[in-house]
């Protein structure tokens, strides 16, 4: 049995005008258009999603301190969980919420993960600010052991206290078969949250291929979900969020080629499916017919 996921929520937003590709990037949103974000979820639900991810990824005080509002973060991260839970409540659907909890400073940078007494702090507040709104945390975009080691940990001990499991998932490297961003391996950061009994594994923002190959790894540590979620970007050597580097679209990674890539993660047992940055509603949806007609022929 596949669950869906959503797709990226950041492009999508940019995409439809609501948030921007510099500065505060997807938390732009939740400031200047809230009622976008609750439609975005919506149309991700409409198109097949049975879990939605809160647009919280950019609510992080390195990001939001560069207009001045890094204060502003827990503020932030609550209403991202209240507006996710609202778009659910309004679809008669049964839809889980997943509070995202991202790294603290630039993506896929293991080099620039801040210390595990300042970064563990900050991922419990971002987790207790969501804790009301959501059904389970998803740690994403971890590129080092360290990085998801602190996100898990904080968010474990929080969502002890709500009921709330904990899903990890790492970015990789482009080239499959080597690891997390940060080199090291699958294996080894497995190993390094086992004591913390996490609810889930997955794989996202990265290459499908590495993805895919990631799954068939993973399924050979644990019995509990595992999935993937790529993106459609090429990603150069020091990008950042707020766009300072811009990115190039995956060439030959349209609709059909992500269905494809999906396919081949649920065929290595992967339970969870879904879309990183630039996988839109269009691609949930032509996903979920996929699945449909695997279901009904099988």
């Amino acid at each position: 049995m596949v669950t869906l996921m959503d797709g990226g929520m950041g492009r999508e937003l940019i995409r439809r005008g609501a948030a921007s590709p510099t500065g505060l990037w997807s938390a732009k949103a939740l400031l200047e258009a809230p009622s976008a974000v609750i439609e975005t979820h919506r149309d991700y639900i409409a198109a097949g999603a049975r879990i939605v991810t809160t647009n919280s990824y950019s609510c992080v005080p390195a990001y939001l301190g560069k207009a001045g509002i890094a204060d502003r973060y827990v503020e932030l991260a609550a209403l991202a969980g209240r507006l996710a839970r609202e778009a659910v409540g309004g679809t008669g659907v049964a839809v889980r919420v997943a509070g995202s909890l991202p790294p603290l400073e630039e993506s896929y940078r293991s080099d620039l993960v801040i210390d595990d007494d300042e970064a563990r702090p900050i991922y419990s507040a971002l987790a207790q600010a969501l804790a009301p709104y959501v059904d389970l945390f998803l740690c994403e975009t971890m590129s080092s052991i360290r990085e998801s080691r602190n996100a898990t940990a904080a968010a474990r001990a929080v969502g002890a206290k709500h009921g709330l499991p904990v899903f990890v998932s790492w970015t990789l490297n482009e080239q499959p078969g080597t690891g997390l961003r940060s080199g090291e391996s699958i294996s080894d950061a497995f190993h390094a949250l086992e004591d913390l009994e996490l609810g889930g594994f997955l794989f996202n923002c990265t290459h499908p291929d590495a993805i895919e190959s990631g799954v068939k790894e993973i399924v050979g540590l644990t019995d509990k979900p595992v999935g993937g979620y790529p993106n459609r970007f090429d990603v150069p050597g020091g990008w950042t969020l707020d766009g300072a580097i811009s990115v190039e679209h995956r060439v030959g990674f349209e609709t059909a080629q992500f269905v494809r890539a999906a396919a081949g993660c649920a065929e290595s047992g992967a339970t969870l499916l879904g879309g990183c940055c630039g996988i839109g509603p269009e691609d949930i949806a032509a996903l979920a017919d996929w699945l449909a007609q695997r279901d009904t022929d099988a």
